[in-house]
């Protein structure tokens, strides 16, 4: 009994490769002891501990498992608050700089008692009065200003339109594009904007201060679509601008006759729709429904979505037609860029006689000067300087006046949310328009004494007896176009000299051919 009861005591052996485990009881002893012994036999003693087992694959698995999706679940974990936390830091970076802006240049600068950016004030009338005694004197020191005349600036030839091979591209295209003999329909666009943005496109324009791009193309780009669409173009038409004001129409500026004939063989330009379109559209173009185009459209939009409508409807009007074409073109479309700047653009009659008049009259004046002489484009006319948002020395009741002025010209633009105006910002990046006094200092600093003669072709000059004071002290032969043409000479454009804001219909012309 004592020999079973030790035997029966032995721990089972835990060898995996052993088949007693079948033969193990659930307690881990023998089966020979609850089999050998009756139910007056005492008690077994506790079961020793459970031998540690040595894990399986599939546990290790598991484990690994579980580890790598907390190792994951933390990772992600710190991932994410780093990314919240950069992107506070890149949202609050913005919004430093502005508030930054805004503390030393904007209104809020005066706070602070901070002194203001170096640029960011109007000094130039300050500048003039405390340069103005060193200014008197350079017309009589040893430095010979009158040498900048010296330095003659070279003519460059101006090159001829493409070659022949783009015109033969041209004709080639042409025929390609033809769905039947004849044209695809008429194209009527309206030019928008004074006369450098109307006539512009890829071509130079003969005026100084020139905003080509504000309005890229106009006229060129109208005969350039007219030939990509194989259109018979009307006459453009000018828009009469609620800033300009300025009713000038095709003919008032262009000889008409010279323009068609030139285009003759590359763009069929007729003055007025065939009467039987006009009656579809009871006489009257504006009821021509107008497609709207997207701005810098490529060739491929023209042909793929505005082709198609122009073939169904006979005829298509674009308005606006301000940047409505890519500067990007295949050279037979830009052949027809440089023909219509270059050859079929010529001034009317009556501008180009009075034209050569003044220039003759300014070459008079200019004797001590050898006949040579500045002329200046200001753009300083009361829609520039409300435009640019600058603050100039009028104070409070000037920028009351321009605000003013800017609601009612523009219609709430210059009040959205999303538009933030620091005027002192402008002036520092050179938003801001010049004023004469800054064009004389200037001129004056390139050289230019008092001998010389300037030549002002602008508009209404904002505030001009004021602002033209101070330049007419640094170059008193000062001259305008009524100060050089009688009155019966300006009679015929006088609707348009009486305008608020006149359009370059006639200043423009004028400063075109003195240079």
């Amino acid at each position: 009994m004592a020999a079973h009861i030790a035997t029966a005591m032995k721990p089972k052996s835990n060898n995996s490769n052993s088949n007693n485990n079948s033969n193990c009881c659930s307690n881990g002893y023998s089966s020979d002891v609850s089999n050998g012994s009756d139910n007056n036999s005492p008690s077994p003693p506790p079961s020793p501990p459970k031998p540690r087992l040595t894990p399986s694959l599939s546990q290790c698995r598991r484990r690994l498992r579980s580890k790598t999706k907390s190792f994951v679940r933390r990772e992600n974990l710190g991932s994410g608050l780093n990314f919240r936390r950069n992107l506070r830091y890149l949202l609050l970076l913005p919004l430093l700089y502005i508030s930054g802006l805004l503390m030393c240049v904007g209104p809020f600068s005066g706070f602070w008692g901070y002194a203001s950016v170096p640029g960011s004030v109007y000094r130039s009338y300050e500048n003039f009065q405390r340069l103005w005694d060193d200014i008197r004197l350079d017309n009589s020191s040893a430095l010979e200003l009158s040498s900048v005349w010296k330095y003659k600036r070279r003519v460059k030839v101006q090159k001829p339109c493409p070659n022949s091979t783009a015109r033969n591209h041209f004709s080639m295209y042409r025929t390609s594009i033809m769905e039947s003999p004849g044209s695809s329909g008429y194209l009527i666009v309206d030019a928008n904007g004074g006369l450098n943005q109307q006539r512009s496109a890829m071509c130079l324009v003969l005026t100084i201060q020139v905003h080509i791009w504000f309005f890229y193309a106009h006229i060129c780009n109208a005969v350039a679509v007219a030939g990509l669409l194989n259109a018979i173009l009307v006459i453009p038409r000018f828009e009469l601008n609620s800033v300009w004001r300025d009713p000038s129409q095709f003919g008032d500026i262009y000889d008409e006759e010279h323009f068609i004939n030139n285009l003759k063989g590359y763009v069929n330009v007729v003055r007025e729709l065939p009467e039987a379109l006009m009656e579809r559209y009871d006489q009257n173009i504006s009821n021509i429904p107008n497609f709207r185009v997207q701005a810098w459209a490529t060739v491929n939009y023209y042909l793929g979505v505005v082709l198609p409508i122009l073939r169904d409807q006979r005829v298509i009007r674009i308005a606006p037609f301000a940047n409505r074409l890519t500067m990007n073109v295949p050279s037979h479309i830009q052949l027809l860029r440089c023909i219509t700047n270059y050859k079929a653009l010529k001034f009317s009659t009556p501008i180009s006689s009075l034209a050569g008049k003044l220039v003759s009259r300014m070459i008079e004046r200019s004797s001590m000067t050898g006949g040579k002489y500045v002329s200046v484009h200001l753009r300083f006319e009361q829609d520039m300087v409300a435009f640019s948002c600058c603050v100039y020395e009028g104070g409070e009741a000037e920028k009351l006046k321009m605000d003013s002025f800017r609601e009612q010209e523009w219609k709430g633009k210059f009040k959205r949310k999303d538009r933030v105006i620091v005027p002192a910002l402008n002036r520092i990046e050179g938003k801001c328009p010049l004023t004469p006094v800054e064009v004389g200092l200037m001129l004056r600093g390139m050289g230019f004494d008092n001998n010389t003669s300037i030549y002002i072709a602008s508009g209404k000059i904002y505030q001009a007896e004021k602002h033209l004071a101070p330049l007419r002290e640094m170059f008193p032969l000062l001259y305008t176009k009524e100060s050089l043409a009688t009155p019966d000479e300006l009679a015929p454009f006088e609707i348009f000299m009486k305008l608020e804001c006149p359009a370059a219909s006639l200043r423009g012309i004028l400063l075109s051919w003195q240079l």
